[in-house]
Formats: structure tokens, C-alpha cells, sequence
């Protein structure tokens, strides 16, 4: 059965791109960025705090439909041998993508002192090991990954102490930690892959779900994002299991709700998980069917999600770049690693501006990613555009 590209697919990772711009613009210019955490309950503001939170879609949604996509291209295909070198090279090619493209996009440092285990190299590993795991049912590979959410949360219970080599070796694969690699380089594990693993094998296995009819599966979507939210109020309102970040009582309602709103994403927790991908359902029961001048805009971002997370990173740092030297800095009080190239000074703007800059980068990002989405579905013959 061939399945025809989804377009609800498309405009909600268009919506979850767009709105991932919005947090790496506040990471590398909103004023006390380097030294404020914004889920942060005891410095943080709700508006801070919401714009931080509203972006914890981006990642699950990405990796959760990256392997939605994987799919449905296996069933077009109909060949597991070429679906499994088609993913296992694009793991591959993601992961070195992931080190070179990405991480100086992020870092902006030429020495390459921090190589960061982000959302691409996450990807990456997924792929490849989903890659050998297509022969199984996606029934099979849902109840994997559903298994991995639902008890990776379980994995600082595993036997040893904490320097003995079995959680040396198996840790760095649940949870983020930084390894150094000698000479001044470190080894950042931001997306630990077995947890993101779990998220794509999910994602995998609800591909069958878009070989529904529209309405069908509209309703199939709306019943699982309901169910999500609602198992996430659940054990959320318990407080046992789910989360290593219990809610607690604030100073006012609003910040008890920001608390009980403050789940875990690094690594994502079973609560994180499940209100992210709740809502995701959410969007995409209510975009099926739906054509407006606002999905065709994000069907445009959501159709290039690569080239789009690569190239958003070369247009904001260097505005980030031309805002410090405007405030007054100069090239040798840029400070790169964690600080992104960021003076030790104050810099940057205020989150009203924040706002200003996101949109303006967003729209300048529309006719570039039009054309590179024209340009790949005019030269189809060119397999290497299928890896970006």
C-alpha cells in the first residue's frame, strides 16, 4: 500500500520548527540567558518560564515523526533491505551531520573544544537501530519503545555503585553526563539515545495509524492526546513515578502550577513524554484536513526539517554576534564553549525583543526553505538530497 506524503505531518513539525527557533534565539541572546535557568522556580517569570516550556514540543514531536516518516517509507518501498540501507547510511550521515554542520552552528568555535550529543545525533542512533529491527511487526516495535518511555526512568536503579564500568558504560546511554576527551575537548551526552529511542519506535509504530482515512484517524488522534494529557495529570497530581523533578507547593498558584507544569526533559521523563506527545496528538487531529494560508506556511518549514535546523543556526548566531559587537564588545571578549561566543559581560536583549528577532528570522527562513523544498522535489534523481 502506498501511502501519499501526510500533510498533517508536515505542518506539525513546520509548527514544532518554527516555534524551536524561538528557544535557541533566547540561548543565545535574551540578557541573563547564560546564567538564568528558565524553569528555574526560584529566578525565573511565568513569561520566561512559558517560553521555555512551549518549546519542550519541538524535540519529542521532531523525533517522535522522524520515525512516524520512517513509516511510511518502508511501506512506498516495500523492500525492508533498501528501507534498512536507506536508514542505517541516514543514521550515519546524521550523526557526522550532527558534529560538524550542527555543532558549529551551535558552538560557533573553530577548535571544536565540545562536541555536544544533541537532537540529530539522537536521531541518527535511532534510525540505525531502528534500521535492523524492520523485519519485526510495528506492533512489536511499538510495545519496544513504549516499554523504553515508560521505565527508563528506572535506570539509576541499575546494579553497581556509581563509578563502577556497568554504569560507566550504560548511563551515558539513559541520562545526559559529559565525558572528557583530553586536550581541552569535552564529550556532552545532551539526548541520551535510549529514551529518544523509545519516542521513534512509538512514532514508527503509529505510522500504520496515517493509512486511516482523514476522519478516522482524526478521531484515533484525539483520543490518544486526551488519554496522554490525562494519564500525565494522573501521575503528575501522585508525585511517585514518571518525573525525577517532583512538584511542590510554590509561594502562589500560579507558580504551583509552573511547578507542577516543571517536568524533565534531559532526559525525558515518562511525564514529559506524555504531555508533549499528548499535545502533539492534539495538533494533529486538529491541522487533518485543514488547508489555510497558515498550514501552507508551516507545511514549507515542515518539509525541509533538517535544512531548516541547520541553517536557522547560521542566520542567529551571527545576529547574536552583531548584537554584542553593537553593545560595545569586541572579538576578544567573545568567549566560546558554554557561552556560545557570548562576552563574560552582560549582553543581549530583553524577551519582548527575543520575540522580534524569532519572527524576523522565522520569515526570513520562508523563502529559503521554499526554495531548497522546490529544488528537492524537482531533482528527485539526486539521492543525496534525500539526506538533507
Amino acid at each position: 500500500m502506498v501511502v501519499k506524503r501526510i500533510n498533517s505531518i508536515d505542518i506539525t513539525r513546520g509548527l514544532v520548527m518554527i516555534i524551536m527557533a524561538l528557544d535557541h534565539t533566547r540561548d543565545l541572546m535574551h540578557v541573563p540567558s547564560v546564567t538564568q535557568q528558565p524553569t528555574d522556580l526560584a529566578t525565573t517569570t511565568p513569561a520566561l518560564f512559558f517560553t521555555r516550556w512551549i518549546t519542550y514540543l519541538c524535540a519529542p514531536t521532531f523525533v517522535f515523526l522522524s520515525g512516524t516518516s520512517a513509516y511510511i517509507s518502508l511501506k512506498n518501498k516495500n523492500n525492508v533491505d533498501e528501507s534498512r540501507w536507506f536508514l542505517l547510511s541516514r543514521g550515519i550521515a546524521l550523526i557526522i551531520t550532527e558534529f560538524t554542520l550542527v555543532n558549529f552552528g551551535v558552538w560557533f568555535d573553530i577548535h571544536f573544544s565540545i562536541f555536544l550529543f544533541d537532537v540529530i545525533a539522537a536521531i541518527g542512533v535511532g534510525f540505525i537501530i531502528l534500521s535492523f529491527l524492520l523485519k519485526a511487526t510495528p506492533k512489536t516495535i511499538g510495545i519496544i519503545g513504549g516499554l523504553l518511555i515508560c521505565f527508563h526512568n528506572l535506570s539509576p536503579f541499575i546494579p553497581g555503585g556509581e563509578i563502577s564500568l556497568l554504569k560507566k558504560i550504560l548511563m551515558p546511554l539513559f541520562a545526559p553526563g559529559a565525558i572528557s576527551l583530553g586536550a581541552g575537548k569535552l564529550f556532552i551526552m545532551g539526548y541520551p539515545p535510549i529514551p529518544w529511542l523509545g519516542v521513534m519506535l512509538v512514532g514508527f509504530a503509529s505510522g500504520k495509524l496515517f493509512e486511516f482515512e482523514v476522519i478516522r484517524r482524526k478521531k484515533i488522534f484525539i483520543k490518544i492526546g486526551l488519554t496522554a494529557v490525562a494519564l500525565f495529570v494522573l501521575l503528575r497530581a501522585i508525585n511517585i513515578y514518571g518525573d525525577s523533578l517532583p512538584w511542590e507547593t510554590q509561594k502562589n498558584g500560579l507558580f504551583t502550577f509552573l511547578s507542577f507544569m516543571n517536568v524533565t526533559k534531559y532526559p525525558p521523563s515518562l511525564q514529559f513524554c506524555l504531555i508533549t506527545l499528548g499535545i502533539m496528538f492534539l495538533i494533529l487531529s486538529v491541522v487533518e484536513g485543514i488547508k489555510n494560508k497558515f498550514t501552507s506556511v508551516a507545511t514549507v518549514y515542515g518539509k525541509v526539517p533538517l535544512f531548516y535546523f541547520i541553517v536557522h543556526w547560521y542566520i542567529l548566531h551571527p545576529i547574536m554576534f552583531l548584537i554584542v559587537f553593537l553593545q560595545g564588545y569586541k572579538c576578544t571578549d567573545l568567549v566560546f564553549g558554554f557561552n556560545l561566543g557570548r562576552p563574560k559581560g552582560p549582553s543581549g536583549v530583553n524577551l519582548w525583543m527575543i520575540y522580534v528577532i524569532w519572527v524576523l528570522v522565522v520569515i526570513l527562513l520562508y523563502p529559503v526553505c521554499k526554495w531548497y523544498g522546490n529544488y528537492k522535489e524537482a531533482h528527485r534523481e539526486k539521492k543525496w538530497l534525500r539526506y538533507l
